[in-house]
């Protein structure tokens, strides 16, 4: 029972597609399930009872109006003995959990080799503990409803898998001190936040820097951006305004994107620096 709870509780953060065509593939990977457990002669509630779900729960994925997580479609592959008709289906279902102008994004980032992301207003995805997720997720105007809420952070944290990828990425970010003294959600959610940046600045294969605010060259005044490097050097530079994504691919677009973060970095502080530096602000709170 309490496994069942687990999932439960692990099913209600991924409740339901951001639009309408995330909509669409969830909608037909639950008529393929439907089809599937039919004519394995299971009722929802014994299907459920083998996958570790309830009933109902089983009914709102078939309905398409939850969306599954990778451990339910790989159990439901075995239990109905799909041959790999539903795990084919996983990354697309993975992806209708991000809002539609940020799945590429999502795609290249669990396939990159190198991420180097330079951020201005508020600690990248990446980096963000649970608590300012929320606080961050709260704010947005017009109002975002709990459900979406809970399926954001949901899909945050599952993109934070990146850190324990092997063999590892070369992830490299650069943020603006100005972010990191914002008391966005209040002084805990802050000190949370710097803490945990500390952490993740000690991993072999993550630099993090930050940008005083002293600094009197920045090349990083035209805003945030991601440069992404997937294996056989092909680059892609992302940058996202107001729920809006560009996403370019041309190499002399994404060479330039390339080169300008290389400068940034070289006015940012080093590594260490940051961290000393990111501690100090920890001992101002």
């Amino acid at each position: 029972m309490t496994e069942v709870r687990d999932e439960e509780t692990a099913a209600r953060r991924q409740q339901r597609p951001e639009d309408e065509s995330g909509t669409g593939v969830v909608t037909a990977f639950g008529r393929q399930l439907k089809l599937l457990r039919t004519r394995a002669g299971l009722e929802r509630a014994e299907f459920g009872k083998r996958v570790g779900y309830s009933g109902e729960t089983v009914a709102s994925i078939e309905q398409g109006r939850r969306i599954p997580q990778p451990q339910f479609i790989e159990k439901a592959d075995e239990v109905l003995g799909a041959g790999g008709l539903l795990t084919a289906l996983k990354e697309e279902v993975a992806r209708a959990q991000y809002p539609s102008f940020f799945r590429d994004m999502a795609r290249l980032e669990a396939e990159a080799v190198e991420l180097c992301a330079y951020d201005t207003l508020v600690v990248n995805g990446l980096l963000q503990t649970e608590e300012y997720m929320r606080a961050i997720l709260a704010m947005r105007r017009p109002l975002l409803d709990e459900e979406t809420i809970e399926l954001r952070v949901a899909a945050r944290l599952a993109r934070q898998e990146i850190f324990n990828r092997w063999p590892a990425p070369l992830l490299s970010f650069v943020m603006e001190e100005s972010l990191l003294r914002r008391l966005l959600g209040g002084k805990a959610v802050l000190q949370g936040q710097l803490e945990h940046l500390f952490l993740i600045g000690e991993k072999r294969n993550v630099e993090l820097q930050v940008m005083p605010l002293a600094r009197e060259d920045n090349a990083g005044v035209d805003g945030p951006f991601t440069v992404i490097t997937r294996r056989g050097g092909e680059q892609f530079m992302y940058a996202e305004v107001q729920g809006r994504s560009n996403l370019l691919t041309r190499r002399d677009e994404t060479s330039l994107a390339a080169a300008r973060y290389g400068i940034i970095r070289s006015q940012a502080l080093s590594p260490q620096e940051s961290l000393d530096h990111i501690a100090k602000l920890l001992g101002e709170l």
